[in-house]
């Protein structure tokens, strides 16, 4: 499990545990006593899904990664664990509040190229295994519920920061991301994300640099990738309630996206020779919301 299943699976559960109702035909979600209840309640949705993606960061072959995400809100307190990545918000919500101001800790755990066996070009496998990287930071953000839609749907911004400890890389990475959901029914939400990704010097050469060592292992000429803008990612997400709404019961989380590679990291030959710049991502999962 590594970067590109977290984004994957980030398509789906941002979807799956939206806490979104809508207006139908015959009654209105913003006056509905039980509905406005439920939605300031504790909630946890739990999921496991399958993300189609790359076998490395710049790569053109595609595998199956299966995992497990977890996202809730206890005490106003909001929390996710999605794949590889951990996040807290510190800053609790109050109940009927529609500004949400978000500070916390970010972990993640960094898999790229860490397994030799799940890529499939004999050229990136010369270069040699990296190993896990650990990295620990924080995020900031802002998000505001009822935007256009309804009183449920929501929009976020936030901007995040990562720094590797241990492993592969002891670099930093940036990542500003928005992400817009609104609800169509009590049964079904649909919305977009886009992120960006600028990282450090140390991330550069663990993954895009080419030394001449590797270079005569691998045969794909040397390269020196500098920091700066490595991607962004657009792509957007839909969920369907099999059971109850929601707010509750089992559903049905699916979505994609596309990531292009940017500057140096897709002139690297890891990129341009034995991978493309342009990298796509799917997920379909199920989950449970209570």
């Amino acid at each position: 499990m590594d970067s590109r299943f977290l984004a994957a699976a980030a398509v789906l559960f941002v979807a799956g545990a939206a806490p979104a109702l809508a207006q139908d035909a015959t009654s209105s979600a913003a006056t509905d006593p039980q509905i406005a209840d439920d939605y300031d309640k504790d909630s946890v949705t739990i999921g496991i899904g399958g993300a189609y993606v790359p076998d490395y960061d710049g790569s053109d072959n595609y595998r199956i990664s299966p995992g497990p995400v977890a996202i809730g809100s206890v005490k106003g307190f909001n929390f996710s664990v999605i794949g590889n990545r951990g996040s807290v918000d510190l800053i609790s919500n109050r109940p009927g509040q529609k500004i949400d101001l978000q500070f916390g800790p970010i972990a993640v755990l960094n898999f790229d190229r860490s397994t030799l066996s799940t890529i499939d070009d004999p050229r990136i496998r010369a270069l040699g295994k990296r190993s896990t990287a650990v990295e620990l930071g924080g995020y900031v953000g802002l998000g505001k519920t009822g935007i256009i839609t309804s009183p449920y749907d929501r929009l976020a911004v936030s901007v995040s920061y990562r720094q590797g400890v241990t492993g592969a890389h002891r670099s930093y990475i940036w990542q500003p991301t928005i992400n817009y959901i609104t609800p169509l029914s009590r049964k079904a939400a649909v919305g977009f994300y886009g992120s960006a990704q600028y990282v450090g010097q140390g991330y550069a050469d663990t993954y895009f640099t080419i030394t001449p060592t590797q270079s005569i292992a691998s045969g794909l000429p040397a390269f020196n990738a500098r920091k700066g803008w490595k991607n962004y990612t657009a792509g957007g997400f839909a969920t369907y309630s099999l059971t109850g709404n929601l707010l509750h019961g089992f559903k049905i989380v699916a979505g994609g996206g596309y990531t292009r590679l940017l500057n140096d990291y897709s002139y690297s030959p890891v990129v341009r020779i034995a991978g493309s710049k342009s990298q796509w991502l799917g997920a379909v999962g199920v989950a449970y919301t209570f």
